[in-house]
């Protein structure tokens, strides 16, 4: 590329071409190449609409719009060829356009500017993530129902401050999941729902005195409707914004998932056993078998997080209406676009594939005192004894029991009424773990029948 060359990118405006350095800190091909599709698909819409407004002939707009299909199958093919010296993928495909159908491709621009354009596309390109990820999360759930509905009545100890606190079945743990997930897909259509606004037809940033149709444009691309003001069209990064805060969230709850499979798949724990897809072995112990996955999915948070301060960051001192400062807005979304579908896919298979060990989550369920919650509220149920003194006595039972080495289903009744008279024999009855999940059939409760119902309600949502 010569410097006459490069300068007619700039009409004229500058007597000598950027040298190498400009070029390097100036150019986004190396990245922006991705929105390929989205930009041709743009740059067709616009033909089409300058066509249909009388600004451009029709056989122009239609030389246009298949020049740029052959554009497209070439950067499909791998057969085109990428310049640094045009600076992005607007004017890389807007220069092969041009070596294709010749002077028409010059008329291709006309109502536009390359800060409506760019900003169409990222939107385009973000929307299509949007969708992608909506998907992978219905995947993800429906994995975690098929787990859920396997295990509606196995009991597992459930955990605060990751100490035993009360029984639950593997079915609830594994819908509280669902539902965290189902935040995360509700967020992610409403951030659709919001960002789809084009604002192809902004121009610059003032609009354009050519009487071109943004309804045409908006409706062609799927969106909803034409961004409302040309300043806010061009400068606006909320709907990046939206899906990286998105995404955080979402990873921080993989990550959640994550830690809790590391330490389910652990031999001092022996919850699960993940399938050998999603682990690795030592290097130089046979023994081993980590739960690689797990953890990786778990650092991505770091990545998403990451990338959604940094894009914060870049937007958060900048006037209106577009600065060249916006062109550090697309890789932080491209690398957390493709991490947060990296560990979606991960967890997913990883959910599919592994295996409870019922015998070591029952096990598990009945220690440390899991069932001292039931016992007091039999107290208060039964002998009618208010709810701080049922709770001192049960602490006092539980204590003997802690003295004598056993839990609280194996003091005898003579042990329990020492410390209360009137406790009588089918107090047993609330200690085991069957019972005690069966019990706690408040809605939201762990009771297998209340599991069963949150299972169906989501298989007829996700459906």
């Amino acid at each position: 590329m010569t410097d006459k060359t490069s300068n007619q990118m700039w009409g004229g405006r500058f007597a000598a071409g950027p040298d190498a350095i400009m070029e390097a800190i100036n150019a986004s091909i190396g990245f922006d190449k991705r929105m390929a599709a989205q930009d041709i698909a743009g740059s067709r819409a616009h033909a089409a609409m300058l066509a249909a407004t009388g600004i451009v002939s029709d056989s122009d707009a239609s030389a246009m719009r298949e020049g740029l299909l052959t554009v497209l199958s070439e950067i499909e093919g791998g057969k085109f060829q990428f310049s640094t010296a045009l600076e992005d993928i607007h004017m890389n495909v807007e220069a092969r356009l041009k070596d294709i159908i010749g002077e028409p491709a010059g008329r291709l621009h006309t109502g536009r500017s390359r800060n409506d354009q760019v900003a169409t596309d990222f939107k385009l390109w973000v929307r299509d993530q949007l969708d992608a990820v909506d998907g992978a999360l219905q995947a993800l759930m429906r994995a975690l129902l098929v787990q859920a509905e396997a295990g509606a009545d196995w009991v597992m100890p459930g955990f605060t401050h990751l100490q035993v606190a009360q029984p639950v079945t593997w079915g609830h743990h594994m819908m509280a999941y669902v539902e965290m997930f189902a935040r995360d897909l509700s967020r992610i259509r409403d951030a659709r729902r919001r960002m789809n606004e084009c604002p192809l037809g902004a121009a610059a940033l003032a609009g354009t005195s050519f009487p071109i149709d943004r309804d045409m444009t908006a409706n062609a691309l799927g969106f909803d409707r034409p961004a409302a003001n040309s300043l806010d069209a061009v400068s606006d990064r909320d709907f990046a914004l939206e899906f990286l805060a998105a995404a955080s969230i979402c990873a921080m709850h993989l990550s959640r998932m994550a830690e809790e499979l590391v330490i389910w798949s652990s031999a001092q724990f022996r919850f699960v056993a993940l399938s050998d897809r999603f682990s690795t072995g030592s290097s130089i112990m046979p023994q081993k078998k980590n739960p690689d996955a797990a953890e990786l999915i778990r650092a991505k948070i770091g990545r998403i997080f990451g990338a959604n301060v940094a894009l914060m960051t870049v937007m958060k001192g900048l006037p209106m209406a577009y600065s060249k400062d916006m062109q550090e807005d697309k890789e932080q979304v491209f690398d957390a676009a493709d991490n947060i579908m990296l560990a979606l896919a991960a967890m997913e298979g990883m959910v599919r594939d592994m295996s409870a060990n019922v015998e070591n989550l029952e096990a598990a369920a009945g220690s440390g005192f899991s069932t001292a919650t039931d016992l007091a509220d039999w107290l208060v149920r039964v002998l009618d004894m208010p709810f701080r003194e049922a709770h001192h006595v049960t602490g006092s039972l539980v204590a003997m029991a802690e003295k004598k080495g056993c839990d609280l289903p194996d003091l005898s009744l003579e042990d329990m009424q020492s410390v209360h008279k009137n406790i009588r024999e089918d107090v047993f009855d609330v200690l085991g773990v069957h019972n005690s999940v069966a019990s706690r059939v408040s809605y939201g409760g762990t009771a297998p029948a209340r599991v069963r119902a949150q299972i169906t309600r989501w298989k007829e949502i996700l459906a």
